[in-house]
């Protein structure tokens, strides 16, 4: 196999690297954001940005509030993907699929502070095998070790209560000097840096702009205060996204790296995070590629982050392992086709969330317009501190609010939506005779994936605690 190296020496900006890049590179699904590249190189960088907790709609790339400049930039540059979906609404199984290009229960990683089984391979078995340096920057939330062999960089995941100051003109140094060192050796590097933000507390960046900011149908009003100080953090993230391009063309690195940003599942406001709406699991994704991608397009395909690893595999020219659940979209990139998959599938596994009180399996497929969830345990309520809190703030008030607040507690068995409708998931359709088609056709795709999976349903959440990662001791306080 050849393992042509192209990165060129430090500020060297020629015709040789646009050329270098030309043949490769990419990824997979949510918010999120390449670099940039050319058409012919069989070993590209890539840089993968992911936020945190982030609900995409709420960046102005997508008609949100959140101001993100730089993540504008990039879109400007490359593809926007309005369909990208990741294969869980909360951080530890969703960081699994996207490293392992597996889904969550056949990982073995389906809680949260999830472990994925010993004899699972991950990106820097994949990329290292071929030359590549495979870095991860800030939260990490996988486990083992030994299936994550990343170099493991402590940086980009700020302290919650300070902004990190700036020396020198940067704020990560080890990962500039990360980026420099595989530059002046002239190896390829894939570098995965994990931002804190917006995951709660929200701390960071200025709130005052994003006062009278209009919520969204995620939000009830008494949030509106945390909802701004939410936004600015969403500005502080794509603040960090502004600096690693700046340190890429510092570098001279851009015509040779696939720049990646992504939002992740949606927030921790309600219908988001934890739950199998829209919101809680479709991701912001946008790709920046000189040369392959043509400049401020956009693409309703739908990709998943499962599709990220063999993805990044193709651009590099390596094979992708029959083991794999994701599928390249590389052509997708490359503008040889404008479709990828014709459904995304997610699951929630609540046992496992601190502070749930009681297992609210979700499983969900969506296709084109639809979306379909199945709700494994409807005789139980949504019970996490997230649901109890607006339960408890929501009493007493006006019968509009209180019925939004125990249709997120209590949920039927079977829920559909019509997502271009309807992308926050408000009206559930589940109930009309003239889609009862719609439905069944999904419940059956569904059915066989979980079958394919290995996913009893059920029985499978309540094996849950079997799942999570040794160092996690949760408290765990189910009611029988």
């Amino acid at each position: 196999m050849n393992k042509k190296n192209v990165v060129s020496e430090l500020g060297r900006k020629s015709s040789l690297r646009w050329l270098a890049l030309a043949g490769s590179l990419v990824f997979g699904c949510s918010a999120l954001l390449f670099g940039t590249s050319t058409s012919g190189a069989e070993s590209p960088n890539f840089i993968f940005i992911l936020a945190d907790d982030c609900s995409y709609r709420d960046l102005e790339l997508y008609g949100g509030a959140a101001k993100t400049p730089h993540i504008n930039r990039l879109a400007n540059s490359g593809l926007t993907f309005q369909r990208c979906y990741q294969a869980a609404p909360m951080c530890s199984p969703t960081r699994h699929a996207l490293y392992t290009g597996l889904y969550p229960v056949r990982s073995g990683a389906y809680p949260n502070h999830a472990k994925a089984y010993e004899n699972v391979k991950s990106i820097p078995h994949y990329l290292s095998e071929a030359g590549y340096r495979v870095a991860l920057a800030g939260k990490t939330h996988v486990s083992p070790k030994s299936v994550f062999p990343f170099e493991y960089i402590n940086e980009f995941a700020d302290p919650p209560e300070e902004d990190v100051p700036v020396v020198d003109g940067w704020r990560y140094h080890d990962v500039l000097h990360f980026m420099q060192e595989s530059a002046d050796s002239k190896q390829p590097f894939c570098l995965f840096l994990c931002s804190n933000e917006p995951h709660a507390p929200y701390s960071k960046g200025d709130p005052k702009p994003y006062r009278d900011a209009k919520l969204s149908p995620q939000q009830f009003d008494f949030q509106r205060g945390e909802y701004a100080r939410y936004l600015a953090e969403i500005t502080y993230f794509d603040g960090q996204v502004g600096e690693v391009a700046a340190m890429v063309k510092h570098l001279g690195l851009k015509e040779e790296t696939c720049f990646v940003v992504a939002t992740e599942q949606g927030s921790g406001f309600p219908f988001g995070k934890w739950t199998c709406y829209e919101i809680g699991v479709a991701s912001g994704l946008v790709v920046s590629w000189p040369g392959v991608v043509k400049q401020g397009g956009r693409t309703d395909a739908i990709v998943e982050y499962t599709d990220v690893l063999p993805t990044f595999l193709d651009a590099a020219d390596l094979a992708i392992p029959d083991a794999l659940e994701g599928r390249s979209f590389l052509r997708l990139l490359q503008g040889k086709t404008t479709k990828h998959s014709d459904y995304a599938f997610s699951i929630q596994t609540t046992q496992g969330v601190t502070g749930y009180r009681q297992p609210y399996g979700i499983r969900t497929v969506v296709g084109k317009q639809y979306r379909y969830i199945r709700n494994l345990f409807p005789e139980n309520e949504f019970s996490i501190p997230v649901s109890r809190s607006v339960n408890e703030l929501t009493r007493g008030m006006d019968e509009k609010t209180r019925s939004r607040a125990m249709r997120y507690m209590k949920r039927p068995a079977e829920e559909l939506y019509d997502v271009i409708a309807d992308p926050y998931c408000q009206n559930n359709l589940a109930g009309e005779e003239d889609l009862n088609v719609q439905k069944q056709q999904l419940a059956s795709v569904l059915e066989r994936w979980m079958r394919d999976q290995g996913d009893t349903g059920r029985q499978v959440e309540l094996e849950a605690h079997g799942r999570q990662a040794d160092w996690y001791k949760p408290k765990i306080a189910v009611e029988k």
